[in-house]
């Protein structure tokens, strides 16, 4: 496999597609590393599938430009499409072959090899997917969990140095979905992997860098732990019995304290801390609550998003400063 020198694999700068009136995409920017996890996250009708054809060499832009590998999408379409693999959302098999004649006839397209070596292949993608017992079996009796894990083996039959995959946990039950992931993580080293999908608790596993599409435009974009910060930055939680009454005073002094929330109920006081130095906060923030013998700290810790709260925060069109 030939590697990229590229730090991104995949680069768009602009990128917009309109079909007639309707303006599908305005101007996508991304940036995808190399041997990156990198969902592509939005609303139905937000414009994925049509970055998707783009990058596939299956739809041209209206403006704009996108590069794989270095080479653009457009220009180099075919030399781009020998490097890639692509998994669709519903991937079609021959269904009265065999899990393995069914990667063997893929094989073909690929290698101009011995029987032997491709056979070998084969057998190695098969147990990459967990589908070796189930291999000289006709794929009319799969299951649809071992539909998709054997149509990410036929994606990755060629040792692609990208993978697409269009929702490749759609449809699965909770044990599908835990093997898909599997195998996702288990090519991170081989392959970067941009996919699509709705499951937000799957991104928030796996991911090392999500980018929310909403009505055609990236709302939000960065490594998984830079959106689950959520839009204020750093937050943490603070519960006090017995908090003195110019507590929250004391904590607004702090140089490093950009916002406080308070609450209070049946005796306890709940502050919500916004910090600009995470350093100081977790260096100071606590000492500074046990500072009066008379305050008991009952709960102390960074507010953890979940990426769902943050992703309807976003495309209901709260907040766009991620």
């Amino acid at each position: 496999m030939v590697l990229s020198d590229q730090v991104n694999v995949i680069e768009t700068r602009q990128l917009g597609k309109t079909f007639g009136a309707v303006q599908a995409l305005k101007g996508i920017d991304l940036q995808v590393p190399r041997n990156s996890i990198f969902g592509f996250l939005g609303p139905n009708g937000a414009g994925k599938t049509t970055t998707m054809k783009i990058l596939l060499g299956l739809a041209h832009p209206s403006s704009g430009s996108g590069t794989i590998f270095g080479l653009d999408v457009v220009r180099e379409s075919i030399a781009i499409r020998e490097r890639i693999g692509y998994l669709p959302q519903q991937p079609r098999f021959i269904d009265y072959m065999t899990a393995r004649e069914n990667l063997e006839f893929a094989a073909r397209f690929f290698f101009r090899a011995p029987s032997a070596s491709v056979r070998a292949r084969c057998d190695e993608m098969l147990e990459l997917v967990g589908l070796t017992e189930k291999a000289d079996r006709p794929i009319r009796g799969f299951s649809g969990g071992e539909k998709q894990r054997l149509g990410i083996a036929l994606a990755q039959i060629h040792s692609p140095e990208l993978l697409i995959l269009d929702e490749p946990a759609a449809a699965l039950d909770p044990l599908g979905r835990q093997a898909v992931l599997e195998i996702m993580e288990r090519l991170r080293h081989q392959a970067t992997i941009f996919y699509s999908t709705h499951i937000l608790d799957d991104v928030q596993r796996v991911s090392d860098a999500v980018a929310i599409l909403n009505h055609g435009q990236v709302v939000a974009s960065g490594p998984i732990e830079q959106i689950l910060s959520g839009k204020d930055g750093a937050v943490y939680t603070l519960t006090l019995r017995n908090a003195p009454p110019n507590f929250a005073a004391r904590l607004e002094s702090l140089p490093w304290v950009t916002h406080i929330r308070l609450s209070e109920q049946n005796g306890h006081a709940t502050y919500l801390v916004n910090v600009a130095d995470e350093t100081a906060a977790e260096a100071e923030l606590l000492r500074c609550a046990l500072a009066d013998p008379a305050v008991t700290v009952t709960h102390f810790s960074r507010k953890k998003y979940e990426l769902e709260e943050v992703f309807m925060e976003i495309v209901r069109g709260d907040s766009h400063d991620f």
